[in-house]
């Protein structure tokens, strides 16, 4: 019989490059309430930060738009990279930054769980989920007035 080895990984965390870091760095911090816990600044800018919300992380650094590690894509940068935050309250998170002016998609149930998403401003797509015993296909109305999550 095998034993169970302890798993030397610890977190997966994803790192975006960005077009703007300042741009990225105030969405993420203004409008999706994450916290800078750790940064990399060069010649007074800040070119590699870690942000954190909670037990979620990620990785931000700006092109290279000049010099010998130039690497600006052609494409558009976000586009099919997808990342699923797996919260407490979903709907308390959209509740949050829809009254800081953050578009996020109507929350709605999907396998069993309120799902809202958005795009960052470079197009990498938000996923933030919370279970629940909701119908399938419900989708949330806020009350007037409600600024939490059901």
């Amino acid at each position: 019989m095998q034993s169970k080895k302890k798993s030397n990984i610890k977190q997966a965390v994803p790192f975006f490059w960005v077009s703007d870091m300042n741009v990225s760095i105030q969405y993420y911090t203004e409008g999706l309430g994450f916290e800078m816990t750790n940064k990399w600044v060069d010649h007074e800018k800040v070119r590699w930060c870690w942000l954190q919300h909670g037990g979620a992380a990620l990785m931000l650094q700006e092109f290279w738009s000049q010099g010998q590690h130039t690497n600006v894509p052609e494409g558009k940068v976000g586009e099919g990279i997808s990342i699923y935050f797996i919260c407490e309250d979903a709907l308390a998170f959209y509740n949050e930054v829809h009254k800081r002016g953050i578009p996020a998609s109507q929350p709605v149930v999907r396998n069993s769980l309120w799902t809202t998403s958005l795009s960052d401003p470079d197009g990498y797509k938000l996923v933030f989920e919370s279970a629940t015993d909701v119908p399938e296909e419900t989708a949330y109305a806020a009350p007037a007035g409600k600024v939490t999550g059901v």
